[in-house]
């Protein structure tokens, strides 16, 4: 009897511990979004939300970013660059096949390229490859990029989710069933609700320990925080509720992390507008502008006051929020001097996100105390793409511009704020052409303090990283180095 006894304790613990060793082995994981992508190609689309979903789970580039910012290889396993810094070899890993099954060679480089390229190019970051010159097979695994100029940061370029490479037999559904050579292939995508990605079984690197990843749309922050604690969602990156962190901090439940991210966070101002095209009214604006007030009434205290368009934690960063201090009499100085004593009325148009809305409702409030009556326009993305982004129909708006190293958008007189200086364009020629660290550090302080002297947007704050997750979840970005939730080194702990 006591034989049997212990050989039916002996059979329920060991399906007991079967049963545990099943629960710790767990491979799916549920991540909430705040906004759902327009498409998911992510060479012919602004919205970030894109890459949140595709960078370097769906598609890879020749590079790629690391969760700490450095560069890293992806499909080009090296590279040769010339002594005159004009020609790029890049070699490409073996064995690389797209999720329909193609190869993905040296011909598949120069198509992504060349496209990106192209004069009828629709990629939302043109300028990136605007310097390349020509770009020619060697063989199958080798491409030749020839520049026009020098590019000190033409291998960083590479790793934007921009310059992700495609196939020319599946770009035209890119948008809807995205062919990449990444570690996930594109399984379903339930508009207004989810997108899944499952795990590719042919992947030509490391696998992966997730066999499937959804992505949850949840727009609204309430709803958020109650898919979090309901544990319907097993994590938020880009949590849009910071002012429940804390009751998520106290539950063991959860980890909650505070990292940095690059999205400078502006108002915009429509630098062609009538108003707005006038100097001294941008500068009234810039001093209208409470930073910290917006910092806690819209973002619950998290986020650091920029001056200029610049990532606060880069090493060449300069604090320059000194200029565009809050002064709401000098503001109001400023507009009787550009001939608007009693103000005028704009438009602000406000996309989605948290920091946009809540952020626009506190700004349209600082202004009309200095005489600026900012009309409020929520607008959906895809709206705000299309009138903002595209159509430059706006006199203000607020973004955070999450692309790492942008300010490169200052020398596009046709960028959506429309400013236009030959002499800021010139220095971004100056910094391509630099190799020397010193001197791209020097141009880069003189680029920053030139933009903010200029008032050419209000620069508000640096957007944080608040993300909320499942405490047995493992490896998820702490920072964001650009705008992505790479699942490639997430897993389960047991």
């Amino acid at each position: 009897m006591t034989f049997k006894i212990r050989t039916a304790l002996l059979a329920s613990a060991l399906v007991l511990g079967a049963a545990l060793s099943a629960q710790a082995a767990r491979t799916d994981i549920v991540i909430g979004m705040q906004l759902e992508p327009p498409n998911l190609d992510p060479t012919g689309g602004a919205a970030a939300a894109i890459d949140e979903v595709v960078y370097a789970n769906v598609f890879e580039g020749l590079t790629r970013y690391r969760s700490d910012g450095s560069i890293a290889p992806a499909l080009a396993s090296s590279w040769d660059i010339s002594t005159d810094g004009l020609t790029y070899t890049f070699h490409l890993q073996s064995g690389v096949k797209f999720h329909d099954g193609t190869d993905m060679n040296a011909e598949d480089v120069k198509f992504s390229l060349d496209r990106a390229r192209a004069e009828d190019s629709t990629n939302a970051q043109k300028a990136l490859f605007k310097g390349i010159a020509s770009v020619d097979v060697v063989d199958p695994l080798t491409v030749k990029v020839t520049l026009s100029d020098p590019n000190g940061g033409f291998i960083t370029n590479m790793a934007w989710g921009d310059a992700v490479i495609v196939a020319p037999e599946s770009i035209a559904t890119n948008t809807t069933n995205p062919i990449g050579t990444g570690p996930f292939t594109f399984t379903e995508w339930v508009k207004g609700d989810k997108i899944v990605i499952s795990k590719n079984p042919n992947y030509w690197g490391e696998a992966v320990a997730l066999d499937k990843a959804t992505f949850k749309f949840i727009s609204d922050p309430t709803a958020a925080f109650a898919a979090m604690m309901a544990e319907d969602i097993d994590a938020f990156p880009g949590y849009p509720a910071p002012e429940t962190l804390p009751q998520f901090a106290a539950d063991p439940r959860f980890s909650v992390v505070g990292g940095n991210t690059e999205g400078e966070t502006i108002l915009a101002m429509n630098n062609k507008d009538e108003h707005f095209k006038n100097v001294k009214i941008r500068e009234a604006v810039a001093h209208a502008i409470n930073r910290q007030e917006i910092i806690d009434g819209a973002m619950f205290g998290y986020g650091k006051p920029i001056g200029t368009h610049f990532a606060p934690h880069n090493p060449d960063y300069v604090d320059l929020t000194g200029l565009s201090n809050y002064d709401p009499a000098l503001a109001k100085k400023l507009l009787a001097e550009a001939g608007f004593p009693n103000g005028f009325k704009t438009t602000l148009k406000l996309p989605p996100p948290s920091y946009a809305r809540r952020g626009g409702e506190i700004i349209a409030a600082q202004l009309r105390a200095v005489g600026i009556d900012a009309e409020i326009s929520n607008l959906e993305w895809a709206q705000w793409l299309e009138q903002v982004f595209k159509g430059k129909d706006f006199g203000l708006t607020i973004v955070s511009h999450t692309e790492p190293m942008d300010i490169g958008i200052y020398a596009r007189p046709e960028y959506y704020f429309q400013y236009d200086n030959p002499a800021f364009q010139l220095l971004m020629t100056d910094l391509n052409l630099a190799s020397d660290p010193e001197k791209r550090s020097a141009i880069l302080k003189e680029a920053q303090t030139m933009i903010a002297k200029d008032y050419v947007n209000g620069y508000l704050f640096q957007l944080a990283r608040t993300s909320v997750a499942n405490a047995k979840i493992k490896g998820l970005w702490e920072n964001s180095p650009t705008q992505a939730t790479d699942l490639t080194g997430v897993s389960w702990s047991d």
